[in-house]
């Protein structure tokens, strides 16, 4: 990948001494049934998510182990039960919360850790991208794009290895971490089906 190379040559080039935190925050998401609107574009969100993140950490570790820092990573609150009508979206999250936290057992010991941060609702263009009307998602479950990235240095800054943002999204997330998968699934399928009528017309 030649970005990661990039950012190595970079660093070692302005700045060669200290610590360095990645942060893997792209990504998108898709709204409507399986394979809609079309399988390339669910492909491409795998890329992204999962691949693209994968990668660009792979390749830059060694000097993350070098110099010493942290990765964080960019999960979501759909990556704690099944989400249908985001089905890929909420499974390439679901991937980086568990791969984050079990890089993080792997890295333990060493001068580098991973923080996987779990949004909800946040203020940004994700909507639209994913296929939804702007305002398709209330402003009280929403959170800003400020306090969001607020709350992840904090919880990096304390050592975590987790964080949910915002008290709303921790109780969605526990709930849907306990009951059977099958019910959690069911109910998150009801709730993200009223958006049906939410979504831009491609």
């Amino acid at each position: 990948m030649r970005a990661a190379g990039a950012v190595e040559a970079f660093l070692r080039r302005e700045v060669p001494g200290g610590r360095v935190l990645l942060i893997n925050n792209s990504g998108f998401g898709s709204y409507g049934r399986f394979p809609e609107p079309n399988l390339a574009h669910q492909l491409e969100m795998l890329d992204v998510n999962v691949r693209a993140l994968v990668q660009l950490t792979g390749l830059l570790l060694p000097l993350l182990r070098e110099r010493g820092g942290a990765v964080m990573n960019i999960a979501s609150t759909a990556s704690f039960q099944p989400t249908a009508f985001m089905a890929t979206y909420g499974a390439s999250k679901a991937f980086v919360l568990n791969w984050s936290l079990a890089l993080n057992e792997e890295l333990r010991g060493t001068n580098v850790r991973t923080l996987a941060v779990c949004p909800g609702a946040t203020e940004s263009e994700f909507d639209l991208r994913a296929g939804l009307a702007k305002g398709s998602v209330a402003k009280s479950l929403s959170m800003t794009s400020e306090e969001v990235v607020t709350m992840a240095f904090g919880a990096l800054a304390s050592g975590q290895a987790l964080v949910v943002t915002g008290w709303k999204n921790k109780v969605s997330a526990f709930v849907g971490s306990f009951p059977a998968r099958a019910l959690v699934a069911r109910f998150a399928a009801k709730v993200l089906a009223r958006f049906r009528l939410k979504q831009v017309q491609r």
